[in-house]
This record gives structure tokens, sequence and C-alpha cells, in this order.
């Protein structure tokens, strides 16, 4: 499975801050395939929708990542960005990561992750913190490699 991870960062994209959400991303996510691809942009809908289609429209990522902007803050626009770009939205997959963060705190409620396809890619939202980020796709790695499975037309388990 190839894998594209995505930071959405003003200021790692300003050169401001260093990304420490992506690499952690890559870290956790290459247990399930590779990382062919990741870049950081900053919070705007437009630079956001364009890395989304370019790396879904071009067929070779199976499954994106991305971290940053699904909280409450002015700039947090990833869930709004992800959803112009997804054309069928995969709402079990947000629950469960917001279910797992719950049980640690109350504050993963404020969360607004989405996960969806395009085309034969699924774009999975998680939020930025560290510790959020290793909670959410531990709560879903699992699923993941059969849910791009089953968008290649595998037979259900």
């Amino acid at each position: 499975m190839k894998i594209g991870v995505l930071t959405i960062s003003d200021r790692s994209s300003a050169g401001e801050r260093a990304d420490e959400g992506g690499p952690l991303v890559g870290e956790i996510i290459a247990k399930i395939g590779e990382v062919a691809v990741t870049a950081v942009v900053p919070d705007d809908v437009e630079a956001i929708v364009h890395a989304l289609s370019a790396w879904a429209d071009a067929g070779t990522i199976d499954l994106i990542i991305t971290t940053g902007g699904t909280g409450l803050g002015p700039r947090d626009v990833t869930p709004e960005a992800t959803k112009k770009v997804i054309e069928r939205e995969a709402p079990g997959i947000a629950e469960a990561m917001r279910a797992a963060g719950l049980e640690k705190t109350p504050f993963a409620a404020l969360s607004r992750q989405v996960a969806g396809t395009r085309g034969a890619t699924l774009i999975v939202n998680v939020p930025g913190s560290l510790k959020a980020i290793r909670e959410g796709l531990e709560a879903v790695l699992e699923v993941l490699p059969h849910a791009v499975e089953m968008m290649h037309g595998a037979s259900p388990a």
C-alpha cells in the first residue's frame, strides 16, 4: 500500500516550526504500508484541496493521512477542504478515532476529523497533536488496509 502524509500547518509550511506530526504519522503508518510522498501546506482550503486532489487523482496513492487543522480554531479548515475532495464519506473511521480519544480526554470531542474516498484513495484526517495522532491512528490502523482492499474490489471478509 502506498501512503501519502500531508501536514497542514501555517507555521511549519512557513519554516517557523519543525513538522513533528507528519514524521510521527509516517512512523506509525509505515507499519501497514510505504510512505511514498509527504508534504507540508498551510491552513488554507485551496492548498489542501490541491494536494489531496493531485495525490488521489494520480492513481498511485492508496491512502492519504492528513495531520493538523481539525480543531475549532479560525484557521482549522482541514475537514472543510477534505469534504470538498472526497466522493464518499467513511464516518466510522473518524468516529472510531474520536471514541478512542474520548477514553483518554473529553477534549477529543472537539476534533472534527473526516474520512472518505476519492476514486481509489482513502483520505483520513488526524489531529495535529502528537498524543492525538498516536491514539487516533492506533484506533484505526488495523482497519485501514482492509478499507483500501475493499476500495480496490476485494470481497468482504
